[in-house]
């Protein structure tokens, strides 16, 4: 079939989420028009998941036979939904059938820009910030990561457990396909003539049922605030394949079930697992201080913020990595940032003088184009973005979509831990406050200098996307270069800072990459 133009969908159906957190508008998200999908990959049942799944319990029941009573009264009821579909329910039905899983990346990226805004801390008598909770609790181990504050790191966590669960959920959804083998309703009854392309994959269970269960329950647990708002995001991704004429109701039940099965399997063996509950442990602060004082680095950063504010996730440096362990973080940790006072600090801080007086208007546009600050969904986000509009355009099937996601976005959380562990262990202080002459242009983070957070995290996307897309490996890894040339036109970061970013996120994305060649995907 004939790709259809929808773009001016978005609009009107781009997000019907009503969120009501803050009033930033979240950025624009590119029209993603159906197209069929010729690869059906019909092994990816056995590709490797990034955690265990147990069989028994991802088993659905045997489909009813074709020429059962009972599937042929499903199709019945959903040539009935098709013909009762209104002209909004058709629109839904195309807009979700743009690929699914980019489709959640999409919501999930909007989220995050309209929660990615600093807390409204209270101030107790002192002035001292009391909310959100400073220290760590034992007894509420996940308190921070589900406070309303989608910072770089907490984005790139939620991106990466959303894509993992897409993933791990699709390969379980893959083996139960072609295990049972059942026909589209298309290829059982010629007169249903579904609205979106079609392909020859099997349609039970339904691998739409699948994602829109994956995705609600982590975006719930990421942002429980939206769970009546994701809730009836899911309805609607399901009903959109009845109002398609691509399932039956069996096909989105069981997938339904699939879904929601490895998704808490991902909540509950690794997201109450992972150490995020203690990345804001304000209490190890001071201590950290005194271990990099303890090492030699005793010109160290201190926050600026006014009103006052405690350092952004002190402690993310310990969050469980995806695609190594934690010996791995200190094995890989950059070399030690020169020290204010040294020849090399020196002239890395008076190029930013220079910057600060005269950015040109080329370097102003690159330092806004990637400033990704409050209101935005993130550096992540951009990268994640940069992704999906990369599998859109090379027309992924929908597992394939998923592998890469989960490959691109478990890479730069990894990313972000590296990057926060060793940004806390130097503790080098930023260049205003060094030299409080120098003016910015983008705001400053509340968090130390070495290693720069856009350029770890873009050496890590651009590494694992350059691995997925070769023939876009110059473009992408000049965008990563743009990414960390744009802290120190800003005049945030020092170029070593952008220079050893880089480097280390490359590294980190090595990771995810030999994952990728050793998944079975190949």
């Amino acid at each position: 079939m004939k790709k259809i133009n929808i773009s001016h969908l978005l609009a009107a159906f781009g997000l019907l989420i009503a969120f009501t957190q803050c009033d930033k508008n979240p950025p624009e998200n590119p029209a993603f028009e159906p197209y069929a999908e010729t690869s059906l990959d019909a092994n990816a049942g056995n590709w490797k998941t990034y955690l265990p799944i147990d069989s028994n319990k991802t088993a659905v029941p045997t489909p009813e036979a074709a020429g059962s009573a009972a599937y042929l009264t499903e199709l019945d009821n959903l040539r009935a939904k098709m013909a009762s579909a209104t002209a909004e329910e058709k629109e839904l039905a195309i807009w979700w059938g743009g690929n699914g899983v980019l489709r959640w990346h999409e919501i999930a990226r909007e989220l995050a820009a309209n929660y990615n805004v600093p807390p409204n801390y209270v101030y107790d008598s002192t002035g001292n910030p009391v909310y959100p909770p400073l220290v760590f609790d034992p007894a509420n181990p996940d308190a921070y990561p589900r406070v309303p504050f989608a910072n770089p790191p907490i984005a790139s966590r939620m991106f990466a457990l959303l894509a993992v669960a897409q993933y791990d959920a699709l390969v379980a959804c893959w083996h139960r396909k072609f295990q049972h083998n059942r026909l589209a309703p298309y290829k059982n009854a010629t007169d249903i003539q579904p609205i979106i392309p079609t392909n020859d994959l099997p349609s039970y269970p339904s691998e739409d049922a699948v994602v829109a269960a994956a995705s609600r329950e982590i975006i719930k647990f990421i942002f429980p605030r939206e769970v009546a708002n994701v809730t009836a995001k899911a309805e609607e991704h399901k009903n959109s394949r009845l109002w398609a004429g691509a399932n039956v109701q069996s096909d989105l039940s069981a997938g339904d079930s699939l879904g929601r099965i490895i998704a808490l399997n991902v909540i509950n063996e690794w997201a109450k697992k992972d150490r995020m509950g203690m990345a804001n442990n304000q209490a190890g602060f001071q201590a950290q201080r005194d271990s990099a004082t303890a090492r030699g680095f005793t010109t160290q950063w201190h926050s600026l913020d006014i009103p006052v504010r405690p350092p952004m996730l002190p402690a993310f440096g310990n969050v469980k990595p995806w695609n190594f362990d934690d010996a791995t973080k200190a094995a890989i940790r950059p070399v030690a940032p020169p020290q204010p006072g040294t020849p090399a600090f020196e002239a890395a801080l008076e190029e930013l003088r220079g910057f600060s007086k005269n950015r040109t208007r080329e370097q102003q546009r690159i330092t806004t184009f990637w400033s990704d600050g409050a209101g935005t969904y993130t550096p992540p986000g951009h990268w994640n973005r940069r992704a999906a509009n990369l599998i859109y355009e090379n027309e992924f099937n929908e597992i394939r979509s998923a592998r890469a996601m989960a490959l691109v976005n478990t890479a730069m959380v990894d990313a972000g831990i590296v990057c926060w562990e060793a940004k806390y262990y130097y503790m080098l202080p930023r260049p205003t406050e060094v030299d409080p002459s120098i003016t910015t242009g983008t705001g400053i983070p509340n968090f130390p200098a070495y290693a720069s957070g856009h350029s770890t995290f873009s050496g890590a996307a651009a590494e694992v996307l350059s691995y997925l897309f070769p023939s876009n490996e110059s473009e992408l890894r000049a965008w990563a270069q743009e990414a960390a040339d744009s802290r120190i036109y800003g005049c945030i970061h020092y170029r070593f800072d952008s220079e050893k970013g880089l480097e280390h996120g490359t590294k980190v994305g090595e990771f995810a990459v030999t994952r990728g060649r050793n998944d079975g995907s190949n």
